[in-house]
């Protein structure tokens, strides 16, 4: 069974949930959400990142290293003695590091415009902001030794490269899962229909996340029942389809009895039998199982979304050495193992299920192709669709104005 960090400093709590009051998000948020607007990381888009350049070669490692990351991907045994890969980083390079926790990637982009930090643990909704804000440099994958292990579908992909320039080196992925209690819906769902309809078994129960980055799988749903619409990016969407989707989510709203930003307390809620069904991460549902209350977890036919995180260097890093020294280092097969199994979560190097705890990589489909083809990794929201229909889509700071809406 995977570990997670304790309640009180689980990373998964409040991740990437955009913090918002009335329409509004929060400035160094809103601010590189707007920036967006004319740009795309999409293929066929004219748009381009500021010019950085990625160092050639390595000096003399630093010291020091600043990190923003997500609680439970810098463990230095504050949280358990026996879990820590930074203490042993330390000392292999000599760089001592400070983190600093952020619990939503708006937090994250805010945090990176300091220029205080040497690098981040982006998600896919937040790295372009970063890219096209210039708060991140291109990574000279050639200056890490491990990289050639990463798997090769999670490179050049549009949450983490722009024109084949990599800005970044992947870390770990997971799927945004279906999942539901045994004892409420007897037989698999093999769609997602059970969260949607509103004469579904779930009805009443159904749990969603709390993102304006959901829009998405309600895009999903409708790029397989409503062809008509034509979506075939569920991250751009133009007027039309994006109104469709929003629809959708607020014919959802009566059916939904909690939208979660701390997967503890979807797990509370699907122990006590409060929620049927809904989008959920295999951490939390082996939690579930580990305590014997009655889940499963599916992927419906449609597919489903997921998150892909990466680690990014500042365009303004202080220690670029020791930034690069960990991002090789939390890159080993070893490291890699511990983070994935401490956290919950499939890693970047298939090398690490040598690590793991039997059965492990096959829970979370390490180095499994055909599963991540079906999962539709989160990335920003912008106003170029990468395709013919030029700015014609909705972009991160419309998709979190709607988001408020919906919920009421």
């Amino acid at each position: 069974m995977a570990r997670t960090p304790p309640a009180t400093k689980s990373r998964r709590p409040k991740r990437r949930r955009v913090l918002l009051s009335g329409a509004a998000l929060a400035v160094g948020a809103l601010s590189t959400a707007l920036a967006l607007a004319a740009c795309s990381g999409g293929s066929g888009s004219t748009a381009a990142p500021p010019r950085i350049d990625a160092p050639q070669q390595l000096g003399a490692p630093e010291g020091r290293l600043d990190l923003v990351a997500w609680t439970g991907y810098a463990e230095n045994g504050s949280n358990d003695k026996k879990v820590d890969w930074v203490t042993p980083f330390t000392r292999a390079t000599g760089c001592k590091v400070t983190t600093k926790v952020a619990d939503t990637s708006d937090s994250m982009v805010a945090l990176m415009e300091t220029g205080r930090y040497d690098g981040v643990s982006a998600s896919g909704d937040a790295s372009l902001r970063l890219i096209y804000g210039g708060l991140v440099a291109p990574v000279n994958t050639g200056l890490i030794s491990n990289y050639g292990d990463i798997a090769g579908y999670l490179k050049n992909q549009p949450y983490n490269s722009v024109n084949g320039q990599m800005y970044g080196v992947p870390h770990g992925y997971g799927a945004n899962m279906l999942m539901y209690r045994t004892d409420k819906i007897s037989q698999r769902p093999t769609s997602w229909s059970v969260v949607w309809d509103e004469k579904s078994p779930a009805a009443g129960h159904v749990v969603a996340y709390d993102s304006p980055i959901y829009i998405a799988d309600a895009a999903l749903y409708l790029k397989a029942h409503r062809p008509d619409l034509k979506i075939t990016d569920v991250y751009a969407l133009d007027e039309e389809q994006f109104d469709a989707a929003v629809g959708l989510l607020k014919r959802q709203r009566p059916n939904v009895n909690q939208y979660w930003a701390n997967y503890l307390d979807e797990l509370q809620s699907f122990k006590s039998g409060y929620n049927y069904a809904g989008t959920a991460w295999q951490v939390t549902a082996n939690l579930a199982l580990a305590e014997r209350s009655p889940v499963a977890t599916t992927i419906p036919d449609e597919g489903a979304t997921g998150w892909s995180d990466t680690w990014m260097v500042s365009s303004k890093a202080q220690h670029p050495t020791c930034m690069y020294k960990w991002m090789n280092w939390i890159t080993t097969p070893k490291v890699q193992a511990e983070v994935a199994q401490w956290f919950g979560e499939a890693p970047a190097n298939p090398k690490a299920c040598g690590f793991t705890a039997k059965g492990f990589c096959s829970t979370y489909h390490v180095g499994d192709p055909g599963f991540y083809k079906r999962l539709a990794f989160w990335k920003t929201p912008v106003k170029d669709c990468g395709d013919d229909r030029g700015d014609k889509c909705v972009d991160y700071a419309r998709w979190a104005q709607a988001w408020t809406q919906i919920k009421g």
